[in-house]
C-alpha cells in the first residue's frame, strides 16, 4: 500500500527539488566561471612577468642584474636546458619542466663570457627563426606549484622564448599565484553551502503556504461533499470561489453534477410514485371484480377484468422499457425502412374510429425495429386520441436526416405545454381520464427512444391546426435508397 501524501506536501517537495537542482546547477556554473576568470587573470599576470624578464634579456642585461620578482618564481633556461637565472628565495618548483632552483654554475661560462659576441652561438640562436632581440609572440601556459620563502602555493606559469645576442635563445618561466582564485572560489562555495539551504527552506515554506491557500477552496469543496454524502441532501451545493481558475471550474462542474443528480433522483422518485399510483387503480379494480365474482359469479364483469388486465400488462411493459432506457440500453444497428415499418404498423391497427392516411417515401435508418415501431405506434395512438376526423403519417428524407411525421386535425398542443407533454405521467387537462387516455408514458417513451437513436422528437402545429409530431433520425448513409416515388395509402385505426 502506498503511503499517504497530501497534494500540498507533494507540491512543496517537487518545487523545492526543482529549485534545489536549478540552484545547484547555477552554483556549479558560477564556480566554474569564477575559477576560469581568475585563472585567466593569473595567466595574464604570469605572461606579463615573463615578458618583462624577456625584455631585459633582449636588451642584453647580464643575468646577475636581472630584475626578478622576489615574491613569485622566475626561471631562465638557456638553449641547452641549463638554468642560468632564478628568482631569490625559490625553494621548490614543479610544472615548468625545470626542477632546478639554483643557477647551473657548471656551464663553463660566466656572465662575462656569455656577453661576448660569439659567431657560432649567433648561428645557433637563429635556428628557431627569431632574430636577436626578438621575443616570441607565442606563450605556453601551464599549472604547477612552488615554494617561495617557505610558502607553498599553486601557480600558473607562462613560458616565453627570447633570442639574445651572445647568449643565444633563452626561455623564461614566470609564475603568478592562484591564491586569489582559491580564496574567491572557497568564499563563494562557503556562501552557497550556507545560503542555499536557507533559500530552499524559504522556498519550501512559501510553496507550502501558497499551496495551502490555493487548495483551501478544494478543502471546502471536499468538506461540503462529505456533508452532502452524510446528509443525503442533494439540494446543497459546494462553494464556488470568485476566480476563473481550474478550482472554480471544478466547483461549477460539481454543482452541475449535483443538480443533474438531484433532478435524476427527483424524477426517479416521481416516477416511482406515479407508477405506484397508476398501478394501484387497475390492480384495485381487478381485485374488486375478482372478489365480487368469487362471491357472486353471476355479477363477474369478465370484459372489464380483461380490460384491466390488458391495461396493467401494457403499463408494466412501458415501465420495463423505460427502465431499460434509463439503464443506458443501446439500440441495435439493423437497417430499418421507415416507410415499410409505417405501412406494416398501420395495417395492423384495427379499423374503428379515425382514418389514417400515409404518404411514405422509402428512407432507411439504423436502429432497433421494435423500439421504432413502439414510437410510431405511440404517436399514431396519441394522434387518434385527439384528432377530429383524420390522421396523416409521412416519411421523407431531409438531407442527411430521415423524417417521420404524424399530424392530426385536433385542438393541437399549446406552445407552453409542448415540452411538458414529453415528461413521464404527464397528461394535459383534457386527457386526464384513464378511460380515454393512457398513463402518460407514450410520448415520454417516444422521445427517449428518439434520443437513444441520435435523433429528436418535437411537436409543432399541423397544417390542419392540430399537432404535428416530427421524429428526426440520422439516415443510414450505407443503406441503398429504394424507390424514388411516394406511396400513398389509407388505413383506419383506433386509439390504444
Amino acid at each position: 500500500m502506498r503511503p499517504f501524501a497530501s497534494v500540498r506536501a507533494r507540491a512543496t517537495l517537487a518545487a523545492t527539488a526543482v529549485v534545489a537542482l536549478a540552484l545547484a546547477a547555477a552554483g556549479v556554473a558560477l564556480l566554474l566561471t569564477l575559477r576560469a576568470s581568475l585563472v585567466d587573470q593569473a595567466d595574464g599576470q604570469a605572461e606579463s612577468a615573463a615578458r618583462r624578464v624577456a625584455a631585459q634579456l633582449a636588451a642584453n642585461v647580464p643575468y646577475g642584474d636581472l630584475d626578478l620578482d622576489e615574491d613569485n618564481p622566475v626561471q631562465v633556461v638557456d638553449d641547452d636546458g641549463r638554468l642560468v637565472a632564478v628568482s631569490d628565495d625559490l625553494e621548490r618548483i614543479s610544472g615548468t619542466g625545470v626542477d632546478g632552483v639554483r643557477p647551473d654554475r657548471g656551464s663553463g661560462k660566466n656572465d662575462e663570457d656569455n656577453d661576448k659576441n660569439d659567431e657560432d652561438e649567433e648561428g645557433d640562436a637563429d635556428s628557431e627563426g627569431l632574430e636577436p632581440g626578438d621575443i616570441d609572440d607565442d606563450v605556453r601556459l601551464s599549472g604547477g606549484s612552488a615554494t617561495v620563502d617557505g610558502d607553498t602555493e599553486d601557480y600558473r606559469f607562462a613560458r616565453v622564448t627570447v633570442n639574445t645576442e651572445g647568449k643565444g635563445e633563452l626561455t623564461v618561466h614566470a609564475g603568478a599565484p592562484l591564491t586569489a582564485e582559491e580564496s574567491a572560489v572557497t568564499t563563494a562555495l562557503t556562501a552557497m553551502l550556507i545560503g542555499l539551504p536557507l533559500l530552499l527552506a524559504v522556498i519550501a515554506a512559501v510553496t507550502w503556504l501558497v499551496t495551502r491557500r490555493a487548495l483551501r477552496p478544494v478543502d471546502a469543496i471536499r468538506a461540503e461533499m462529505a456533508a452532502i454524502t452524510a446528509s443525503e441532501d442533494l439540494a446543497r451545493r459546494v462553494p464556488e470561489p470568485d476566480t476563473r481558475d481550474e478550482i472554480a471550474r471544478l466547483a461549477r462542474t460539481t454543482n452541475e453534477t449535483l443538480a443533474a443528480l438531484q433532478a435524476s433522483v427527483e424524477r426517479q422518485r416521481r416516477f416511482v410514485a406515479d407508477a405506484s399510483h397508476e398501478l394501484r387503480s387497475p390492480i384495485a379494480s381487478l381485485r374488486t371484480q375478482l372478489e365480487v365474482g368469487a362471491a357472486h359469479p353471476e355479477l363477474l364483469d369478465v370484459p372489464g377484468a380483461v380490460e384491466d388486465t390488458v391495461r396493467l400488462q401494457e403499463l408494466a411493459a412501458d415501465l420495463l422499457l423505460l427502465a431499460r432506457l434509463d439503464a443506458g440500453e443501446k439500440p441495435g444497428r439493423s437497417r430499418v425502412d421507415l416507410a415499410a415499418l409505417a405501412q406494416e404498423e398501420l395495417s395492423q391497427r384495427p379499423a374503428d374510429r379515425i382514418a389514417v392516411t400515409a404518404k411514405l417515401e422509402s428512407v432507411e435508418v439504423a436502429g432497433s425495429r421494435g423500439q421504432l415501431a413502439r414510437v410510431l405506434g405511440n404517436l399514431v395512438a396519441n394522434a387518434q386520441r385527439h384528432a377530429r376526423s383524420r390522421v396523416a403519417v409521412t416519411t421523407r428524407r431531409d438531407g442527411a436526416w430521415a423524417l417521420l411525421e404524424v399530424a392530426d386535425d385536433g385542438d393541437g398542443v399549446p406552445p407552453a405545454e409542448r415540452e411538458r407533454i414529453f415528461e413521464r405521467f404527464v397528461r394535459l387537462d383534457d386527457a386526464r381520464s384513464r378511460d380515454e387516455g393512457g398513463a402518460g408514458l407514450g410520448l415520454a417513451i417516444a422521445r427517449d427512444v428518439a434520443t437513444r437513436h441520435g435523433g429528436t422528437l418535437t411537436v409543432t402545429e399541423s397544417p390542419d391546426g392540430g399537432a404535428l409530431f416530427t421524429l428526426r433520425l440520422p439516415s443510414d448513409a450505407q443503406a441503398p435508397h429504394r424507390g424514388a416515388g411516394d406511396r400513398a395509402t389509407s388505413h383506419n385505426g383506433a386509439a390504444d
